[in-house]
């Protein structure tokens, strides 16, 4: 078996077109998602059970069914009612870039909301105590003190699930759109070389994710940096302008 590497390197720009699709893809329906999953979130967090009704239902169905059969039921689903056909929504829902936009977005909202909920009620309740102390009402408490905590402590698993929505933004390519692995297909489909289209994309996969990862990390640190400091650090240890200069010498 001989590889053909430069079919690899011919067809190589069409596959970068694909990964922006792909990184299109991800980018849109990661904001729309955490649009989403912070209300949700914060209704599972709360201590009536009538409030977490709504989401539990909602998380329990995105995160129990495959996201193959979520796209399916948004892309075939919606067209086999005549009342969605005749609706306003009809020139969105036909496309299938926004079939896959809301697929994904309902499916990482219910993902992120539980990570979010579980980092809402790891936050010390010391804390709140705290801004109920000085006067904080709810919406402030919320803005101010529970979502940047609760965002600085599920930083490290909601990169977890860009990376997995990364990966699982190859679906759309059921549904005709040319991602990355949708591009990948119709060239091999034109070279008969799978062997070399699939390595190559899974390489722009790779590259992808390596640069999501470094994200998260700077974010995570830029976060989180308190974590990093000892407890016995003092401030001429975390400041070198603050250093003694004769200690030094």
């Amino acid at each position: 078996m001989s590889w053909e590497w430069d079919v690899i390197w011919q067809y190589l720009p069409r596959l970068l077109e694909g990964a922006w699709l792909t990184l299109e893809l991800v980018l849109v329906s990661g904001l729309i998602g955490i649009a989403l999953a912070v209300p949700l979130a914060l209704m599972r967090a709360s201590s009536h059970s009538w409030v977490k009704a709504f989401p539990f239902i909602y998380i329990y169905f995105f995160r129990g069914t495959p996201l193959l059969v979520q796209i399916f039921l948004v892309y075939y689903g919606a067209s086999q009612f005549e009342a969605v056909r005749e609706s306003m929504l009809w020139p969105v829902l036909k496309q299938p870039y926004w079939c896959a936009i809301i697929a994904f977005s309902l499916n990482t909202a219910a993902y992120s909301a539980e990570l979010f909920r579980s980092a809402i009620q790891a936050i010390p309740t010391g804390e709140i105590e705290a801004a109920e102390a000085m006067g904080m009402s709810k919406p402030v408490q919320i803005r101010r003190i529970i979502m940047p905590r609760a965002f600085g402590i599920a930083l490290p698993a909601y990169g977890n699930e860009v990376i997995l929505m990364l990966k699982g933004s190859a679906l759309a390519s059921t549904i005709t759109l040319l991602d990355l692995t949708g591009m990948a297909r119709t060239i091999i489909a034109r070279t008969y070389t799978p062997l070399e289209m699939f390595l190559a994309a899974g390489m722009v996969y790779l590259a992808i994710s390596a640069l999501v990862i470094a994200l998260f990390r700077f974010m995570e640190y830029r976060f989180n940096r308190y974590q990093y400091y000892h407890h016995t650090d003092t401030p001429a240890d975390l400041d070198p302008q603050l250093r003694d200069p004769h200690i030094d010498n």
